[in-house]
């Protein structure tokens, strides 16, 4: 059975963190394949993505079109709405049901899982890769002891990226070079993303 993680987020662009996060999860929990699933509309975000649904999911195929186990998944844009993850977690075992499943967040999520919509029901379907970053770890002695053998935690270098920061760089004029991948930079400059665009945050 195929072991794949989830790398969701609304990637407004996808960078360079993004690939390190999901290339550490892979490693770390032994996963045949990292998918990337832009979200439709986060649950957690205040506004919608600067960029439209299409322009994401094609900034998302540029960045791991040269990686093998890398693909990107449209699962959550294409049903439209609300991004929870057990509604999506429900819809891809239905559609996928010889994949075995895991969820990538960063430290910082890990903590907050117990505010998770429906967090029970999540963890007796997947298990979860928490990414320890230098700054964002979790005391797994705080959270419910039945969980300790669904939580694979796995750690990754510090790279202060953010897509807040990328957007703020290009309303300014400023470079992404070596931020994001060079096929991305060159999709942004083409469609002109962002330029204007100081007004969201990640």
């Amino acid at each position: 059975m195929k072991f794949v993680g989830i790398m969701g987020g609304t990637f407004d662009p996808i960078h360079l963190g993004h690939l390190v996060a999901a290339e550490c999860a892979r490693e770390t929990a032994s996963l045949d394949e990292v998918w990337f699933m832009p979200a439709h509309v986060p649950p957690h975000k205040a506004h919608r993505p600067a960029a439209s649904a299409e322009q994401r999911l094609e900034m998302a195929r540029l960045a791991v079109q040269s990686n093998p186990h890398f693909r990107v998944c449209d699962w959550e844009i294409k049903h439209g709405g609300v991004s929870y993850t057990l509604d999506t977690v429900q819809g891809l075992r239905r559609e996928y049901p010889d994949v075995k499943w895991a969820w990538i967040i960063g430290g910082d999520m890990v903590a907050y899982l117990p505010q998770w919509h429906h967090i029970d029901e999540l963890m007796e379907q997947i298990r979860f890769v928490g990414l320890h970053r230098p700054g964002s770890s979790w005391d797994a002695a705080k959270l419910p002891a039945a969980w300790s053998s669904r939580l694979i935690e796995s750690e990754m270098p510090q790279m202060d990226i953010s897509s807040t920061d990328i957007r703020q760089r290009l309303a300014e004029g400023r470079s992404i070079k070596y931020i994001v991948p060079d096929e991305v930079q060159q999709y942004i400059a083409r469609w002109g993303l962002y330029e204007s665009d100081a007004r969201t945050t990640d």
